[in-house]
Protein backbone atom coordinates (compact mmCIF):
# COMPACT_ATOMS: atom_id res chain seq x y z
CA UNK A 1 0.00 0.00 0.00
CA UNK A 2 2.81 2.38 0.87
CA UNK A 3 4.54 1.70 -2.44
CA UNK A 4 1.34 2.38 -4.35
CA UNK A 5 0.75 5.60 -2.42
CA UNK A 6 4.30 6.83 -3.08
CA UNK A 7 3.91 5.97 -6.77
CA UNK A 8 0.80 8.16 -6.90
CA UNK A 9 2.50 11.06 -5.13
CA UNK A 10 5.87 10.64 -6.85
CA UNK A 11 5.21 8.83 -10.14
CA UNK A 12 8.30 7.25 -11.74
CA UNK A 13 9.85 9.35 -14.47
CA UNK A 14 12.13 8.63 -17.40
CA UNK A 15 15.73 8.98 -16.25
CA UNK A 16 16.62 10.80 -19.46
CA UNK A 17 13.75 13.14 -20.39
CA UNK A 18 11.85 13.15 -17.04
CA UNK A 19 8.54 12.21 -18.69
CA UNK A 20 6.17 10.29 -16.39
CA UNK A 21 6.40 6.59 -17.22
CA UNK A 22 3.42 4.45 -18.14
CA UNK A 23 2.75 1.13 -16.43
CA UNK A 24 4.61 -0.75 -19.17
CA UNK A 25 7.75 1.42 -19.03
CA UNK A 26 10.72 0.96 -16.68
CA UNK A 27 13.60 3.41 -16.18
CA UNK A 28 13.26 4.99 -19.64
CA UNK A 29 10.25 5.99 -21.72
CA UNK A 30 9.64 4.32 -25.05
CA UNK A 31 10.77 7.42 -26.96
CA UNK A 32 14.12 7.59 -25.15
CA UNK A 33 14.71 3.86 -25.55
CA UNK A 34 14.28 4.32 -29.28
CA UNK A 35 16.01 7.68 -29.73
CA UNK A 36 18.73 8.06 -27.08
CA UNK A 37 22.09 8.88 -28.71
CA UNK A 38 23.59 5.37 -28.55
CA UNK A 39 27.23 4.98 -29.50
CA UNK A 40 28.58 3.25 -32.57
CA UNK A 41 31.67 1.08 -32.87
CA UNK A 42 34.87 3.13 -32.81
CA UNK A 43 38.52 2.36 -33.52
CA UNK A 44 39.63 5.05 -31.08
CA UNK A 45 42.21 3.93 -28.53
CA UNK A 46 43.03 5.42 -25.15
CA UNK A 47 46.43 5.05 -23.53
CA UNK A 48 46.81 2.02 -21.19
CA UNK A 49 43.28 0.74 -21.88
CA UNK A 50 42.92 -2.60 -23.66
CA UNK A 51 39.45 -1.49 -24.78
CA UNK A 52 36.51 0.71 -23.87
CA UNK A 53 32.79 1.04 -24.46
CA UNK A 54 30.01 3.53 -23.67
CA UNK A 55 26.22 3.41 -23.83
CA UNK A 56 25.46 6.91 -25.15
CA UNK A 57 27.11 9.96 -26.61
CA UNK A 58 27.37 12.74 -24.05
CA UNK A 59 24.79 15.09 -25.51
CA UNK A 60 21.11 16.06 -25.43
CA UNK A 61 19.01 14.36 -22.71
CA UNK A 62 21.76 11.85 -21.90
CA UNK A 63 24.08 14.72 -20.94
CA UNK A 64 21.37 16.50 -18.92
CA UNK A 65 20.52 13.27 -17.10
CA UNK A 66 24.13 12.55 -16.15
CA UNK A 67 24.61 16.12 -14.93
CA UNK A 68 21.54 15.76 -12.69
CA UNK A 69 22.90 12.47 -11.39
CA UNK A 70 26.31 13.93 -10.65
CA UNK A 71 25.51 17.41 -9.37
CA UNK A 72 21.81 17.55 -8.40
CA UNK A 73 21.54 14.68 -5.95
CA UNK A 74 19.78 12.22 -8.25
CA UNK A 75 21.49 9.21 -6.74
CA UNK A 76 18.28 7.26 -7.39
CA UNK A 77 19.31 7.15 -11.07
CA UNK A 78 22.05 4.62 -10.27
CA UNK A 79 19.90 1.43 -10.53
CA UNK A 80 18.53 2.48 -13.93
CA UNK A 81 21.98 3.34 -15.22
CA UNK A 82 23.31 0.06 -13.81
CA UNK A 83 20.68 -2.00 -15.59
CA UNK A 84 21.31 -0.18 -18.87
CA UNK A 85 25.12 -0.43 -18.68
CA UNK A 86 25.02 -4.11 -17.67
CA UNK A 87 22.78 -4.84 -20.66
CA UNK A 88 25.18 -2.95 -22.93
CA UNK A 89 28.20 -4.86 -21.61
CA UNK A 90 26.53 -8.20 -22.22
CA UNK A 91 25.43 -7.13 -25.70
CA UNK A 92 28.96 -5.98 -26.61
CA UNK A 93 30.56 -9.15 -25.25
CA UNK A 94 32.40 -7.56 -22.34
CA UNK A 95 32.63 -10.63 -20.12
CA UNK A 96 35.20 -12.76 -18.33
CA UNK A 97 36.58 -10.08 -16.01
CA UNK A 98 38.14 -10.93 -12.67
CA UNK A 99 37.40 -7.58 -11.02
CA UNK A 100 34.69 -4.94 -11.41
CA UNK A 101 35.87 -1.58 -10.09
CA UNK A 102 35.39 2.17 -10.52
CA UNK A 103 37.11 5.54 -10.79
CA UNK A 104 36.79 7.08 -7.29
CA UNK A 105 36.23 10.75 -6.51
CA UNK A 106 38.23 12.65 -3.88
CA UNK A 107 37.06 12.18 -0.26
CA UNK A 108 36.31 15.87 0.18
CA UNK A 109 34.17 15.91 -2.97
CA UNK A 110 32.31 12.83 -1.77
CA UNK A 111 31.71 14.52 1.58
CA UNK A 112 30.09 17.59 0.06
CA UNK A 113 28.21 15.67 -2.66
CA UNK A 114 27.04 13.00 -0.22
CA UNK A 115 27.91 10.08 -2.48
CA UNK A 116 30.34 8.83 -5.10
CA UNK A 117 28.26 8.60 -8.26
CA UNK A 118 30.56 6.09 -9.99
CA UNK A 119 30.71 3.84 -6.94
CA UNK A 120 26.90 3.74 -6.91
CA UNK A 121 26.96 2.93 -10.63
CA UNK A 122 29.48 0.16 -10.08
CA UNK A 123 27.39 -1.33 -7.26
CA UNK A 124 24.33 -1.29 -9.53
CA UNK A 125 26.16 -2.92 -12.44
CA UNK A 126 27.59 -5.51 -10.07
CA UNK A 127 24.12 -6.48 -8.86
CA UNK A 128 22.96 -6.98 -12.44
CA UNK A 129 26.03 -9.02 -13.42
CA UNK A 130 26.13 -10.86 -10.07
CA UNK A 131 29.69 -9.64 -9.63
CA UNK A 132 30.87 -7.70 -6.56
CA UNK A 133 32.12 -4.15 -7.04
CA UNK A 134 35.61 -3.83 -5.55
CA UNK A 135 37.47 -0.64 -4.64
CA UNK A 136 40.92 -0.94 -6.23
CA UNK A 137 41.86 2.75 -6.33
CA UNK A 138 41.78 5.75 -4.06
CA UNK A 139 42.17 9.36 -5.03
CA UNK A 140 44.99 10.90 -3.06
CA UNK A 141 44.85 14.41 -4.50
CA UNK A 142 41.78 16.63 -4.84
CA UNK A 143 42.31 17.82 -8.40
CA UNK A 144 40.38 20.62 -10.11
CA UNK A 145 37.39 19.25 -12.05
CA UNK A 146 38.36 17.91 -15.46
CA UNK A 147 35.22 19.50 -16.92
CA UNK A 148 36.81 22.93 -16.43
CA UNK A 149 39.93 22.06 -18.43
CA UNK A 150 39.70 22.02 -22.21
CA UNK A 151 43.27 21.23 -23.25
CA UNK A 152 43.96 17.48 -23.48
CA UNK A 153 47.56 17.71 -22.25
CA UNK A 154 46.48 19.79 -19.25
CA UNK A 155 43.80 17.22 -18.42
CA UNK A 156 46.44 14.49 -18.37
CA UNK A 157 48.73 16.59 -16.18
CA UNK A 158 45.85 17.37 -13.83
CA UNK A 159 45.24 13.70 -12.95
CA UNK A 160 48.83 12.45 -13.16
CA UNK A 161 49.68 10.85 -9.80
CA UNK A 162 46.20 11.59 -8.41
CA UNK A 163 45.31 7.91 -7.89
CA UNK A 164 46.90 5.07 -5.96
CA UNK A 165 46.10 1.36 -5.88
CA UNK A 166 44.47 -0.02 -2.72
CA UNK A 167 45.63 -3.64 -2.62
CA UNK A 168 48.21 -4.77 -5.23
CA UNK A 169 47.88 -8.41 -4.18
CA UNK A 170 44.25 -8.46 -5.33
CA UNK A 171 45.10 -6.70 -8.60
CA UNK A 172 48.08 -8.70 -9.81
CA UNK A 173 47.38 -10.78 -12.92
CA UNK A 174 43.69 -9.79 -13.09
CA UNK A 175 41.56 -8.62 -16.00
CA UNK A 176 39.83 -5.51 -14.70
CA UNK A 177 36.67 -3.74 -15.83
CA UNK A 178 36.92 -0.10 -14.76
CA UNK A 179 33.71 1.96 -14.66
CA UNK A 180 33.29 5.72 -14.95
CA UNK A 181 30.32 7.94 -15.70
CA UNK A 182 31.71 9.82 -18.73
CA UNK A 183 34.76 9.66 -20.98
CA UNK A 184 35.67 13.08 -22.35
CA UNK A 185 39.30 12.89 -23.42
CA UNK A 186 40.16 9.62 -21.68
CA UNK A 187 42.74 11.26 -19.39
CA UNK A 188 41.21 10.03 -16.11
CA UNK A 189 40.50 6.48 -17.29
CA UNK A 190 43.97 6.22 -18.82
CA UNK A 191 45.65 7.37 -15.62
CA UNK A 192 43.65 4.91 -13.52
CA UNK A 193 44.52 2.11 -15.96
CA UNK A 194 48.20 3.08 -15.78
CA UNK A 195 48.16 2.79 -11.98
CA UNK A 196 46.40 -0.59 -12.10
CA UNK A 197 48.79 -1.96 -14.73
CA UNK A 198 51.79 -0.72 -12.75
CA UNK A 199 50.36 -2.59 -9.74
CA UNK A 200 50.35 -5.79 -11.81
CA UNK A 201 46.95 -5.95 -13.51
CA UNK A 202 46.92 -8.05 -16.67
CA UNK A 203 44.50 -5.86 -18.65
CA UNK A 204 42.19 -2.92 -17.96
CA UNK A 205 39.01 -2.20 -19.92
CA UNK A 206 36.79 0.81 -19.30
CA UNK A 207 33.00 1.12 -19.56
CA UNK A 208 31.02 4.32 -19.09
CA UNK A 209 27.50 5.62 -19.47
CA UNK A 210 28.58 8.19 -22.05
CA UNK A 211 31.44 9.36 -24.24
CA UNK A 212 31.98 12.85 -25.62
CA UNK A 213 30.93 12.89 -29.26
CA UNK A 214 34.22 14.49 -30.33
CA UNK A 215 35.92 11.22 -29.38
CA UNK A 216 34.62 9.75 -32.62
CA UNK A 217 37.29 11.88 -34.32
CA UNK A 218 40.76 11.87 -32.85
CA UNK A 219 40.83 12.94 -29.21
CA UNK A 220 42.39 10.73 -26.55
CA UNK A 221 45.76 9.54 -27.80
Amino acid sequence: MLSKLLALIFPPKCVLCKKILTGEETDFCHHCRQNAPETRKSNLRFSFLAGWTAVWYYKDDARKSLLRYKFSGRRNYAPAYGRRLAMHLQKEGYTGFDILTFVPIAPIRRYFRGYDQVELLSDAVGRELEMPSVRTLRKIRNTPPQSGIRDVSRRRANVLGAYRECDPENIRGKRILLLDDVITTGATASECARVLLTAGAKEVFCATMAVASHNTKNVGE
